[in-house]
C-alpha cells in the first residue's frame, strides 16, 4: 500500500515499491489541500503504473485550520517563532494518513505500508522522522494486531539522492506528471519551498526535471 500524494517522493516510492512487491496498490488522501491538482497527479501515475489507486476523503484539517496547506494564509519561507516549523506543516497529517492507509491495507490482506516521508534535506516536520515511523509502526500493530511494515525507502537521502534514486528505477516519466507546487499551479511556481526544494535536488543530481520538460513541449 503506498500512500500516493502525487509529488516527486511519492511517485519515487512508488516506483521502488513496483520492483519489490508482487502487488501494489495506491492510496491518495483529500484533505482539503490548497494544491488539491495534486489528486489529479496521482491518479494520473497510478493510471500510468498500472495500478489500482483509491481516494480517500478526510477533510478534518481544513476545519483545524491553523496551516498555509489547509488555511487562507500564503505559504511562506523560513519558520515560525513558536514552533520552528514551517507554516506548511499540518499536525498529525502522516500519523493519520499512515493510520487511514494501514486500515485500508488491514482490509485487503496487506502489512506493508509504504511512505515518502524524508528527515534529510527536509523541513524539520517532526512526523517525517524516523523515530516517529518507528512508534507509530509499532501502535498500528498493536492497534490492529497485525504485522504492519512502515517502509521510508527515501528517509536517509537528500533530494539529490531520491532524483537518482528514481532515475535508477526507471521512475523519470511517471515524475514528468507529479506536482510539488504548494501553490497548486501548472506551470510551478517555482518560489515556495516546495518548488525551490525539487529544483534544488535536480540540480545538485545533474539531471533535468521532467515534468518541467514535458510543460515545456507542451
Amino acid at each position: 500500500m503506498v500512500l500516493l500524494s502525487g509529488g516527486q517522493d511519492s511517485t519515487t516510492c512508488l516506483a521502488w515499491a513496483l520492483k519489490r512487491f508482487a502487488r501494489v496498490h495506491t492510496l491518495a488522501i483529500d484533505y482539503g489541500q490548497r494544491h488539491r491538482i495534486e489528486l489529479e497527479a496521482a491518479s494520473e501515475i497510478a493510471r500510468m503504473a498500472g495500478v489500482a489507486h483509491a481516494l480517500v476523503p478526510c477533510d478534518s484539517f481544513r476545519a483545524l485550520g491553523g496551516n498555509a496547506l489547509t488555511g487562507d494564509e500564503a505559504v511562506t519561507a523560513g519558520v515560525r517563532a513558536e514552533n520552528q516549523l514551517p507554516n506548511t506543516f499540518v499536525p498529525g497529517r502522516n500519523l493519520i494518513f499512515l493510520t487511514l492507509a494501514a486500515a485500508f491495507a488491514y482490509q485487503r490482506g496487506s502489512a506493508n505500508l509504504v511512505t515518502g516521508v524524508c528527515e534529510t534535506d527536509y523541513s524539520g516536520y517532526p512526523d517525517c522522522r524516523d523515530e516517529t515511523m518507528t512508534a507509530l509502526q509499532e501502535s498500528l500493530r498493536r492497534g490492529m494486531d497485525a504485522p504492519f511494515v512502515i517502509h521510508t525507502p527515501l528517509m536517509r537521502l537528500s533530494k539529490a539522492d531520491t532524483v537518482r534514486l528514481a532515475q535508477d528505477l526507471g521512475a523519470l516519466p511517471l515524475l514528468a506528471h507529479s506536482h510539488t507546487c504548494y501553490n497548486g499551479l501548472i506551470p510551478p511556481c517555482g518560489a515556495c519551498p516546495a518548488c525551490q526544494l525539487r529544483a534544488k535536488g535536480f540540480a545538485e543530481a545533474g539531471i533535468a526535471d521532467p515534468l518541467l520538460e514535458r510543460l515545456a513541449r507542451a
